[in-house]
């Protein structure tokens, strides 16, 4: 009985004391606190406000879209399918597409060169991280050494060789095409790349990432190979 209490006793002890470590050192090691200036903080909350306000931009886009495919149902079925379709395709990356945008030329590094330094391809990394960039601020259409960007474009090495969509990217030099819905947003992404540290990434590479200031006529080629559905499958009908 007495062995009991002790270990119950023991037990209490080792709680307590334990709580006390803790309370100790939340007093001595308080939260850290946020040492950003208000610049970044400004600088943060209006990239959000930017995010909120395409999201809400979209949000319309759907709506709208919704509005005229109930009205165009209601009067032409056939006519409202056909651009419905369309408009499919085009989201999707299957159709060629002229506009707005930008065009990024991306080269060896004079720099590099002067120091012998060869560049024989360009990391995957490396452009995943230059598309994530261009897909925060509205770049939507996308084409890398001609090779259109879809949902489900792989970025890749395979055997030593970067690819997109499984066809090898070219040694550098080579253009990115960027599509963008209008002028304006075209000249946010440019402001945008011209001011993040992407240049740099690519500059450690020995590679040189040159920004043209916007276009009003981009062409963005179609996506032209076949799309694999990983989890679609056809079924007989009845099932």
């Amino acid at each position: 009985m007495k062995q009991g209490v002790y270990v119950r006793f023991t037990i209490i002890l080792l709680i307590v004391g334990f709580m006390i470590a803790v309370q100790y050192n939340t007093v001595q090691k308080p939260e850290s606190r946020d040492t950003r200036d208000m610049w970044e903080i400004r600088q943060e909350l209006s990239v959000e406000k930017e995010l909120h306000s395409e999201l809400l931009s979209k949000i319309r886009d759907v709506n709208q879209t919704i509005t005229k495919y109930e009205n165009l149902q209601s009067e032409s079925p056939a006519q409202a399918l056909n651009e419905t379709l369309d408009m499919l395709r085009t989201n999707a990356g299957l159709t060629e597409v002229t506009g707005p945008g930008l065009e990024l030329t991306i080269e060896p590094s004079l720099e590099g060169q002067a120091l012998g330094q060869e560049v024989t391809s360009i990391s995957p990394d490396l452009l995943v991280q230059l598309l994530n960039e261009i897909n925060r601020f509205n770049g939507h259409d996308v084409s890398i050494d001609g090779k259109r960007i879809i949902h489900s474009s792989p970025i890749r090495d395979i055997n030593g060789k970067t690819t997109v969509n499984s066809l090898i990217v070219r040694t550098p030099p080579f253009l990115i095409h960027i599509g963008t819905e209008t002028f304006e947003d075209a000249e946010i992404l440019y402001n945008h790349l011209k001011s993040s540290m992407i240049a740099d990434d690519f500059f450690i590479d020995n590679l040189t990432l040159t920004i043209e200031e916007p276009k009003d006529l981009i062409r963005v080629p179609a996506f032209d190979q076949t799309i694999k559905n990983t989890y679609l499958k056809n079924t007989s009908k009845g099932d």
